[in-house]
């Protein structure tokens, strides 16, 4: 199954410029933990709840002045569209990323898997694999 039909696409992104205030109001409204930082349409970065956390808390970085460029991850591990749920675990697990935003072959933001997608998806699939098992039993 491609990343096409498995990532999210309602991705939400903030430009490096954006105050890290900004940037946390987003994450409580939107529900989220990340937000891809974007310049055009091609990530760039992204920040997580935990970036924002150790920033303000541990850096003592000002929620006010501080830019989400200021805090972000500056290297962003992104996948194509077109990779499979297998590329995208293994490019987590090479990575040690929990996100991977998913690009088109422009290099364009196109949506977002994380290992909590992941691991849903694989759940789902056990699940299904239980159910044939518990068709095929025989009776005890």
């Amino acid at each position: 199954m491609s990343l096409e039909t498995l990532a999210r696409s309602d991705v939400v992104t903030a430009s490096p410029d954006s105050s890290i205030r900004d940037v946390a109001s987003m994450m409580d409204e939107e529900m989220v933990g990340s937000v891809v930082v974007t310049e055009g349409d091609e990530p760039v970065g992204i920040v997580t709840d935990r970036d924002l956390a150790l920033a303000v808390l541990v850096d003592g970085d000002d929620p006010e002045s501080a830019t989400v460029q200021d805090v972000m991850s500056g290297t962003v591990h992104t996948i194509g569209v077109d990779a499979g749920f297998y590329d995208a675990t293994e490019r987590m697990n090479e990575r040690n990323v929990r996100r991977l935003p998913v690009v088109d072959d422009d290099g364009s933001l196109v949506g977002i898997i994380t290992l909590d997608d992941l691991s849903e998806l694989l759940a789902d699939e056990q699940s299904e694999l239980v159910g044939v098992i518990r068709e095929q039993r025989a009776p005890y």
